[in-house]
């Protein structure tokens, strides 16, 4: 059975301070997690036990600072993200007393998709990095990007304009695809953007920045609404989780990167290069005072394995050994520490 992906619900506002005050879960963060962490609300709400948790987007860094922002019914409980904790975030949780534990799902790929009436994009990581990311050498100078069509950037590729959709600055997916993209796959291994790079005194971790001069749109944080416009205009594409191409498989195809086309099989194989890790993140002083927030957490057990209704809409389980690291994880509730992050 296939569970529809929604694409959020809001938070209503609570009175009060303390986290007793609040009888449902909170969550929030990265629109990559949000259908797999709804189908799970979902289920716990089939519990007449249990309210349905409340599942908002916002992004991995909303999910993260959200988390630790600290303690009572104005706070979430759980923060979701599409990229894992650093050390940074970690240290706002311990400024503001908060203490959490690190949970990992599963796994996504990041796709680049079309719609099936338009032309499909085969490309290599390296082009698609040069393609979007801000500034790229040109004679031997960094530049502003100057590719128009993504034939400037490869005669093989389509003679149409680049438009690419993708998410905001707050969202993980944008992170991870910034950093493996244009980051690792084009700045660190193509000889003239690392000469460049070189010459003017700058790092690799400068090309995560993403084009803003229109090649590049960004489309908020509601995956579905990229889907849309790619479903109006048959010669843009998108980028967002590989879920989101799997629900929508009828309308859309994904970009073959490297030679690779994004399917279950490749990103489970890990064959699909451009992929991440799932996690969310279990703020302790919650745990035992809002109820469900361990019902919560044991749902996800229910349905993460290969033939579970998170693998059906998409999401790539993790291996047996460790799904069981993070089932004892949900029980024994470690707290994350900045040495856990290295």
């Amino acid at each position: 059975m296939r569970f529809p992906i929604v694409a959020g619900f809001l938070t209503v506002a609570m009175a009060g301070t303390s986290a007793q005050a609040r009888d449902y879960v909170s969550i929030a963060g990265s629109s990559t997690v949000l259908p797999f962490a709804t189908i799970i609300a979902e289920q716990l709400g089939n519990n007449p036990s249990f309210k349905t948790p409340i599942v908002e987007s916002g992004g991995s860094s909303v999910g993260k600072k959200g988390v630790c922002d600290g303690t009572g019914t104005e706070f979430i409980d759980i923060g979701n993200a599409s990229s894992r904790m650093k050390t940074g975030e970690l240290e706002f949780c311990d400024k503001n007393g908060v203490t959490v534990t690190e949970i990992k799902v599963g796994y996504d790929g990041i796709v680049v998709a079309g719609s099936k009436s338009g032309q499909l994009l085969e490309i290599s990581k390296s082009d698609l990095g040069k393609a979007l990311t801000a500034m790229v050498p040109v004679d031997g100078v960094l530049v502003e990007n100057p590719y128009k069509k993504w034939s400037d950037v490869n005669p093989n590729l389509p003679e149409i304009a680049i438009r690419v959709y993708g998410p905001p600055t707050t969202s993980g997916t944008r992170a991870s695809f910034a950093e493996m993209v244009n980051q690792k796959g084009y700045c660190k291994k193509d000889a003239e953007a690392k000469a460049a790079l070189k010459a003017a005194g700058q790092k690799d971790k400068s090309c995560r920045a993403m084009r803003t001069d229109g090649a590049y749109v960004e489309a908020g944080e509601q995956d579905n609404l990229i889907v849309q416009k790619l479903q109006e205009d048959p010669n843009a594409y998108g980028i967002f989780g590989f879920s989101y191409l799997d629900q929508n498989s009828d309308t859309l195809q994904g970009a073959v990167i490297s030679g690779t086309a994004p399917t279950f099989e490749n990103i489970a194989s890990d064959n699909y290069s451009v992929s991440r890790a799932l996690y969310f993140y279990v703020k302790h002083s919650h745990v035992g005072v809002v109820p469900g927030i361990k019902e919560y957490m044991a749902e996800w057990v229910k349905h993460w394995d290969e033939d579970g209704a998170l693998a059906e809409n998409g999401m790539i389980p993790m291996p047996g050994a460790e799904r069981a690291t993070y089932h004892q994880a949900m029980k024994n509730m470690p707290a994350l520490t900045a040495d856990m992050l290295k």
